[in-house]
């Protein structure tokens, strides 16, 4: 599992660039033609992983309901993120990922509700979903890549 947490920890470096290179005028628009944005990506990356291992695994997460109310799937900027939101945000990328490590070290995933992901991969155990949640935020960075050529 180290180099799963080596990649994970390159995306967060990656995603943490996007708040040190672009205003927060720029983190908040949605480019035309696009649903979202890129803090919303953001944002949506740290709630996933959050659901993703640690709600299914029946333990708390990091996150508030609120946070995985306006980022969860299906959801799209509905208004402005504050500088306040922001800087949590910017917080949980390494806070979340410092502590996921952690507590795969202390073997504290002992249960797991399987859960079929949208790509049709289902997810069987933390470990899966925590391999999985690499390839998720791959492809949000990707879609970032594009939306940052507009803004």
């Amino acid at each position: 599992m180290k180099d799963t947490f080596e990649v994970n920890s390159t995306s967060r470096k990656m995603l943490n660039a996007y708040f040190e290179n672009y205003t927060l005028e720029q983190l908040n628009k949605v480019p035309e033609g696009f649903s979202n944005n890129l803090i919303w990506n953001i944002g949506h990356i740290v709630v996933t992983q959050q659901l993703l291992v640690y709600k299914l695994s029946g333990l708390p997460m990091m996150v508030s309901e609120a946070m995985v109310e306006k980022y969860r799937k299906g959801t799209k900027p509905e208004q402005d993120v504050t500088q306040a939101e922001a800087d949590e945000i910017q917080e949980l990328l390494f806070d979340t990922l410092h502590k996921l490590e952690a507590d795969y070290n202390n073997g504290i995933f002992a249960n797991y509700q399987e859960y079929p992901t949208s790509t049709g991969y289902i997810l069987k155990s933390a470990v899966g979903a925590i391999e999985f949640n690499n390839f998720h935020e791959g492809l949000h960075i990707g879609i970032m890549m594009s939306i940052r050529k507009f803004v």
